[in-house]
């Protein structure tokens, strides 16, 4: 199941500065980011193989994971919260605020054979 990672965030007078390294449990080797939604719903799949981390670095929004036996809700609202997805999670993003930017770590690089676009059926 998905799983919320507080990242270590060093704080003073001149900003925040936020650790992503030794914390992640995977190697990355692929990164991107969403921003510019409207009110669409992204994502809506699993994966064989990889695993991701989500990390909202700017703004908010919402996604919705079910690992075939449960179904949870998580609000990324600031930079230093991050959601471990594993491959058996299928999820969908969406409440992005305007000025939202979801960046999103993996595991493995693109592969359209990696994904399972079917959702769990209940």
């Amino acid at each position: 199941m998905a799983q919320i990672i507080d990242l270590i965030t060093f704080t003073d007078k001149k900003g925040n500065l936020t650790v992503i390294e030794k914390v992640i449990p995977f190697n990355i080797n692929r990164i991107f980011y969403i921003y510019g939604v409207d009110d669409s719903t992204r994502g809506g799949h699993r994966h064989k193989t990889s695993i991701q981390a989500a990390i909202c670095i700017k703004g908010s929004c919402r996604i919705t994971n079910d690992n075939g036996l449960s179904v949870e809700e998580y609000i990324l609202d600031k930079p230093s919260k991050c959601l471990i997805l594993k491959p058996e999670d299928w999820h969908t993003m969406d409440q992005f605020s305007e000025d939202a930017i979801l960046m999103v770590l993996a595991s493995t690089e693109y592969d359209p054979e990696d994904y399972i676009f079917t959702p769990y059926s209940r």
